[in-house]
């Protein structure tokens, strides 16, 4: 491994003071020491955020704010998150094994980095990790990869469960950074990568995640996360939806639908959401939002099979949103 300094800060000005371009902060360390490990990160510095203070949960009839630091355990288990964001709570646990949910935070999973193999491996042709070399999963092995939101340059999927409920749940990030403070919402925070894969979010460099925020909508307790995944025990998904349904009668008045394992970044499908506005609860209608939601995919060789997939699972997530 690298040889790093260690640095544990204990406000915000103590983390912003670092040289952004050398250092990498970490809170639980579930997926920075594992890129450590593999020489793909190989920071200076590693700035220690666990002291600050960033750890509250509150919920009122604004919504909710989550501080960064809150753990993955700690918000799939409080009671009020599952009952307001029952998706998020389902997607928070249908996340790594136990022991990591103990430890990741919510920040920490906001930044997580994919898990395409040439990227972890360091391999030579990389545009995430050497800009201009190439990106050899589109001719090389590329079961996993995604279908949506893809380029020339990338096409890396994300791999959070818990990204996907927040962009169905319209949330907004919170950061700091040398310039102020910034509101940034869920579905600009994470991009796509274009003709620059190595952009993966809009954080200036060395810019903080204090919180997110999560609006009040009743019907967003109507919801349900679906992962469909190669083993059922800490695994990845293949595709994975979360949706929730404002159902009137048997119309549906408003959706939120978004996609995992399936996009370069937690795919929000507005879409399938305008396919779903007026239509009867049916399983018919979720079938047409589902056709629509894939419409515009572009499988490569080893992964057009993530498009039925992805159809289906669609299809069971709004009939389990629908029951609730």
């Amino acid at each position: 491994m690298h040889s790093f300094s260690y640095l544990r800060v204990v406000d915000a000005s103590g983390a912003l003071a670092v040289d952004p371009e050398h250092a990498a902060f970490i809170a639980g360390g579930t997926c920075l020491v594992d890129l450590m490990r593999l020489g793909v990160m190989t920071p200076d510095s590693v700035v220690d955020l666990t002291a600050l203070p960033y750890r509250d949960i509150v919920l009122n009839e604004q919504g909710a704010s989550i501080g960064a630091l809150v753990k993955n355990s700690t918000l799939a288990d409080h009671p009020m998150i599952v009952a307001r964001y029952p998706a998020l709570a389902q997607a928070l646990a249908a996340g790594a094994s136990p022991q990591l949910r103990n430890m990741a935070s919510l920040g920490g999973n906001l930044m997580q980095r994919t898990r395409c193999s040439y990227f972890r491996n360091d391999f030579p042709r990389c545009n995430k990790q050497r800009p201009g070399s190439g990106c050899a999963a589109l001719d090389g092995e590329n079961r996993r990869h995604a279908v949506l939101g893809g380029s020339d340059h990338c096409i890396a999927v994300h791999p959070s469960d818990m990204c996907v409920a927040l962009v169905a749940y319209e949330a907004v990030v919170h950061t700091v950074g040398k310039r102020g403070e910034r509101s940034i919402p869920i579905g600009e925070f994470h991009l796509v990568p274009g003709e620059h894969p190595e952009k993966e979010t809009a954080l200036e460099p060395g810019e903080l995640v204090t919180r997110v925020s999560l609006p009040a909508e009743p019907f967003f307790a109507r919801a349900s996360y679906v992962k469909v995944r190669d083993r059922a025990s800490y695994d990845f998904a293949l595709t994975s939806v979360a949706a929730a349904l404002d159902v009137k009668g048997d119309t549906i008045k408003s959706a939120r639908v978004a996609l995992g394992g399936v996009g370069t970044k937690p795919w929000r499908s507005l879409e399938a959401e305008s396919a779903l506005v007026g239509k009867s609860s049916t399983t018919a209608s979720f079938t047409a939002a589902a056709n629509a939601a894939f419409a515009a995919a572009r499988p490569q060789k080893d992964n057009a099979y993530k498009v039925e997939l992805g159809r289906r699972t669609l299809v069971r997530a709004l009939e389990e949103a629908a029951r609730t």
